[in-house]
């Protein structure tokens, strides 16, 4: 085995041995959510998330910026809040602020101690992923998203025809 050959081993056998999670998070830069997020303890939608706890909820959650591609997601092992930098840059700014309110109702079932990503279930069908999306659906429809706005919201590059259909249909939203 040469040189190459034996780093690119020891390279790869480092990512066998490390969580998914913590490579995507590789040069993540962490902040406090009320930094980043200005105001948000005033958005009616995150009050009614976390009620009276709402500044304190915020200004202890960490927001851990990541350089990869994709959305955003809460950490399992430790409640932060995950964000694509470049998501953050260059997605609409109407997904960006749902997919904020989602992420933050799954901030609170993780406080709640519920398991986010039960294997039991696929994601569409994942009670907590459901819970969710309701909660943006309604932030949506209180905002004056039309129906096939939101669906266009829904769909994702990681669920099929079929499991957008389930989906939309779990939140009452009617997609063509």
């Amino acid at each position: 085995m040469d040189r190459l050959e034996y780093a690119m081993f020891r390279i790869l056998r480092l990512f066998r041995k490390t969580p998914l999670n913590r490579i995507l998070r590789a040069g993540a830069s962490t902040h406090m959510f009320t930094d980043c997020f200005k105001d948000f303890d005033k958005v009616a939608a995150v009050r009614r998330i976390f009620g009276d706890k709402t500044t304190e909820v915020l200004s202890n959650l960490k927001v851990d910026f990541t350089l990869f591609s994709g959305y955003m997601y809460v950490d399992s092992s430790n409640g932060h809040l995950v964000v694509s930098s470049r998501y953050l840059k260059t997605g609409d700014k109407i997904d960006v602020y749902l997919d904020l309110i989602h992420e933050l109702f799954h901030v609170k079932q993780f406080m709640e101690g519920r398991d986010l990503f039960d294997p039991r279930y696929s994601y569409v069908e994942r009670p907590t992923e459901i819970e969710a999306y309701r909660y943006a659906v309604q932030e949506a429809r209180r905002l004056g998203l039309t129906d096939k706005r939101i669906c266009e919201y829904l769909k994702t590059e990681w669920i099929n025809d079929r499991d957008f259909k389930f989906l939309a249909n779990a939140v009452n939203v009617t997609c063509p």
